[in-house]
């Protein structure tokens, strides 16, 4: 499934143009129901669109965030996701939000699974909007080429919520939502900027194998269509 591909002149009618899109659609989620739930990724990029998120009018204290992944350090680390987050969208009014943490404070990601399962599993679900970024190497969350755990994390059907991850050398491990858990919303995004990570994108409409290229399960699966917002 190809989905939406959504091009933008540079990064900042990216961050405007994406921050505005998923405020509406958690406005309207939550104009229906008592809670919504949203899923966003670390890294560089979706910093200027989470910080633009924060100023949205939204009834906050009834929104639930979680990350996509997290690198396995405490919060007060400087690669911390969740550190990234509370810099950018968890601030001013948005701080009311019910934050979802994946790091659970155990010696390694294997040790905190279990609990960090047991709070996925609390959030409202359907999931309202998943946001995922994607690395040059095919990755999206956390979900690299390579990892023991790749197969189980790719399974559409899949019934686990959370795999470790030993992610790039030499930086510490990481947590990862699975592709089912993120496969489990009403609207999924891919966030991407520079012409290589259009490439890839293309590229992931082959037929080749997703563990090599994990991007190739997200595109190539047929429960949720996907949006790409990209800008050069």
């Amino acid at each position: 499934m190809s989905g939406t591909f959504h091009g933008f002149a540079d990064p900042q009618e990216l961050a405007e143009k994406t921050a505005a899109r998923i405020a509406s659609i958690l406005g309207d989620a939550l104009a229906a129901r008592p809670t919504a739930s949203l899923v966003v990724p670390g890294g560089r990029t979706p910093g200027p669109f989470l910080s633009r998120l924060a100023l949205a009018g939204l009834d906050w204290e009834r929104l639930h965030v979680c990350l996509s992944d997290e690198r396995w350090v405490p919060p007060t680390a400087p690669e911390s996701n969740e550190a990234l987050l509370r810099r950018t969208l968890l601030t001013g009014d948005a701080e009311r939000a019910h934050f979802v943490q994946l790091y659970t404070g155990g010696s390694t990601p294997k040790v905190g699974l279990e609990e960090a399962e047991r709070r996925v599993a609390a959030l409202p679900r359907p999931i309202n909007v998943v946001v995922v970024g994607m690395g040059e190497d095919g990755h999206f969350a956390s979900l690299f080429p390579g990892e023991e755990a790749l197969a189980q994390g790719l399974r559409e059907d899949g019934t686990a919520s959370c795999v470790p991850a030993i992610g790039p050398g030499g930086g510490p491990p990481r947590l990862s939502l699975t592709l089912s858990r993120l496969l489990d919303a009403r609207h999924l995004f891919l966030l991407a900027t520079g012409e290589a990570k259009r490439a890839l994108w293309d590229k992931a409409a082959d037929g080749g194998p997703a563990e090599e290229l994990p991007i190739r399960a997200l595109r190539r699966q047929t429960k949720v269509p996907v949006e790409v917002l990209w800008c050069p």
